[in-house]
């Protein structure tokens, strides 16, 4: 069975970028509802065998309570920056006998059980590295990993290609993997228009519920419609050209 690490930056400062859409309050309900489904998904899934949350948000602990996950608070480690916590937190855990472990992002709102079944289990069968891209295939939404494969962590611009590389040159075999439920994290407009089509197939998400039931979509949608309407046009124009 498999460890999940999911590291939470404070939820107050999250979600930054959407801070045209969605007032502080909004972008912190957000933030935490997107974990809360996350956390709910792990709590529950046969191949986990245990959850550790790493974050120094102040209400951290009763997020990792009340799913049964472990509070890790990032005071606890010398490092300084994500990569450095979890280059700590990955090596604690693979001391303490984790056989495999599996590093995820808390903003997949999208992410479902089978999901976390398809990794862990091509993870045991091939014993790669496996680097779950975003959905431009840019960015590291979760990585799989064992002693053997435990690689530099590279998260931040491009860090998908930066893991992919640090791999190789360190002779760990590596493979990209494309999941809709690992690949749609939440961090720009442009991830919004992606991701409300898709909450209504799920309406028992806490992300699903702030927006449909919540109203925050009746609010935000017009500017969610023309954002979606110019990226079209862009589209158009490129295809033109």
């Amino acid at each position: 069975m498999a460890v999940a690490l999911v590291p939470l930056k404070d939820l107050v400062e999250a979600k930054t970028r959407l801070a045209g859409l969605l007032r502080p309050s909004e972008r912190r309900a957000l933030a935490q509802a997107m974990v809360e489904d996350v956390l709910a998904v792990l709590a529950s899934h046969p191949e986990i065998s245990r959850v550790v949350l790493l974050s120094d948000d102040p209400g951290a602990h009763l997020l990792a309570e009340n799913y049964g996950a472990e509070y890790w608070p990032e005071t606890g480690f010398s490092g300084i920056g994500l990569n450095a916590l979890l280059t700590e937190a990955a090596q604690r855990l693979l001391d303490q006998g984790c056989e495999a472990l599996v590093i995820l992002h808390g903003d997949l709102p999208l992410l479902r059980a089978e999901d976390i079944t398809a990794v862990v289990r091509e993870h045991r069968a091939g014993g790669e590295l496996l680097i779950g891209c975003d959905r431009a295939g840019r960015g590291t939404n979760l990585l799989v990993l064992d002693r053997a494969t435990l690689p530099g962590f590279h998260f931040g611009e491009g860090s998908c290609a930066l893991h992919l590389a640090a791999a190789r040159q360190a002779g760990i075999p590596a493979r990209v993997v494309k999941r809709q439920g690992i690949g749609l994290d939440v961090d720009e407009p442009a991830d919004l228009v992606a991701l409300l089509p898709e909450l209504e197939g799920c309406p028992e998400r806490r992300t699903a519920r702030m927006f449909i039931h919540g109203g925050l979509i009746e609010r935000i949608g017009p500017a969610l419609d023309s954002l979606q309407t110019t990226a079209e046009e862009i589209d158009e124009e490129s295809r033109a050209g």
